[in-house]
């Protein structure tokens, strides 16, 4: 549909073209005082289908092109002299649809037939008749018509073509910008993460190596530090690749519960409703919400237990993660970069999330994603 006030459905304009063209045909025809036998009938029927299978010249272009000249010959041979301006605009519809060589090829075959169709009207005079074949449809108008529906195509060609470009350009500038930004992380971040990740594992061995017990501490920066290596080389393979093999899903969120558990805090995870297939948009943004929420209880909430919910709807997804922390609703921790990442994942795919104190103590995530909108 067009958009705008004053502006019409392409069906409905082709219905008012074609009714139009229609009542034109017929009131020619009826101005001629044709008498009311049966040849009389069929040429007004002719003349009005004529018209009236132009509404479908958008879907059907070759159709109405030869439903609109086997009309203009049969009216012409039923005695009406009427111009075959349905036709006209058939031609018109089947050059801007790009069917030139059938567009031709019929077009001759009608000029060559409305000489024959006047002669058989009842003219005895084959002047006269060529000169009626003439009047209904001159070559002029029909080169016309054709010329207009072909340079229209062409425009609308060359329209496509620019906008194909514009997209593969913004495409080209993104993925550059994807690649330099990989680079960019990778120079800066892979090295420091490597370190800790292997200065942390040194720690562990060393310590259980001389058989003094290892702090809780040190096995969570260790595990911490393998987790920031496998996210970071995930980000930069999503990075490089377009995204196009994304490497976590709801299917890795029982291991973010489950490396939670193993660093001190009591997380459960509960599904409910249905499992079906999402969209991967939809998985990847559940999982980065769980993860980032369950690194914020593990830094801030000062929490012993936390709860990860995911329920399945026919329409929607949503997500709920609980904690019993320090958080008040008298004490709302400013939002950070984590939270506000979130949010901005969620609202991307036509959702809405919210993360507030609970009135029980502890803190909410709650977060609601269609599945129409990210399919």
């Amino acid at each position: 549909m067009d958009k705008g006030p004053f502006r019409v459905r392409a069906g409905v304009r082709d219905w008012l073209v074609a009714v139009g063209v229609a009542a034109a045909l017929l009131v020619t025809g009826l101005s001629g005082h044709h008498s009311a036998t049966g040849l009389g009938l069929l040429g007004y029927a002719l003349l009005v289908a004529g018209g009236l299978a132009l509404a479908a010249g958008r879907r059907a272009p070759v159709a109405v092109l030869a439903v609109t000249g086997l009309c203009a010959v049969g009216y012409q041979a039923a005695g009406f002299d009427v111009a075959a301006v349905a036709f006209l605009f058939a031609v018109y519809a089947a050059m801007r649809a790009g069917h030139r060589l059938v567009t031709v090829v019929t077009s001759v075959a009608v000029l060559a037939s409305l000489p024959l169709a006047a002669l058989a009207s009842g003219l005895h005079d084959t002047g006269e008749a060529f000169a009626q074949a003439r009047g209904a449809l001159q070559i002029a108008w029909l080169i016309a018509a054709g010329a207009a529906g072909e340079a229209l195509r062409q425009a609308e060609q060359r329209a496509d073509e620019a906008e194909r470009t514009r997209e593969e350009t913004a495409r080209r500038r993104a993925d550059e910008e994807r690649l330099h930004i990989a680079r960019e992380l990778h120079d800066s971040l892979t090295h420091q993460i490597s370190v800790i990740k292997v200065q942390s594992e040194v720690a562990v061995h060393v310590a259980r190596k001389r058989g003094e017990p290892v702090s809780e501490a040190l096995l969570a920066i260790r595990e911490a530090g393998r987790e920031a290596s496998r996210e970071l080389r995930a980000t930069l393979e999503a990075l490089r690749d377009d995204d196009k093999a994304p490497p976590c899903g709801l299917d890795h969120v029982p291991d973010l519960v489950e490396r939670a558990g193993r660093n001190g805090l009591r997380a459960t995870l509960t599904v409910e409703g249905q499992r079906h297939d999402v969209p991967a948009a939809v998985g990847r943004t559940v999982y980065r919400v769980v993860q980032e929420s369950l690194t914020n209880i593990a830094r801030h909430a000062d929490a012993a237990t936390a709860s990860v919910r995911i329920d399945y709807r026919p329409d929607a997804l949503a997500i709920r993660i609980d904690d019993d922390g320090k958080a008040t609703p008298d004490s709302a921790p400013e939002p950070g970069i984590g939270l506000l990442g979130m949010r901005e994942r969620v609202t991307a795919l036509g959702g809405h999330l919210r993360a507030a104190p609970r009135g029980e103590g502890g803190f909410t995530v709650r977060a609601e994603l269609p599945l129409e909108r990210a399919s």
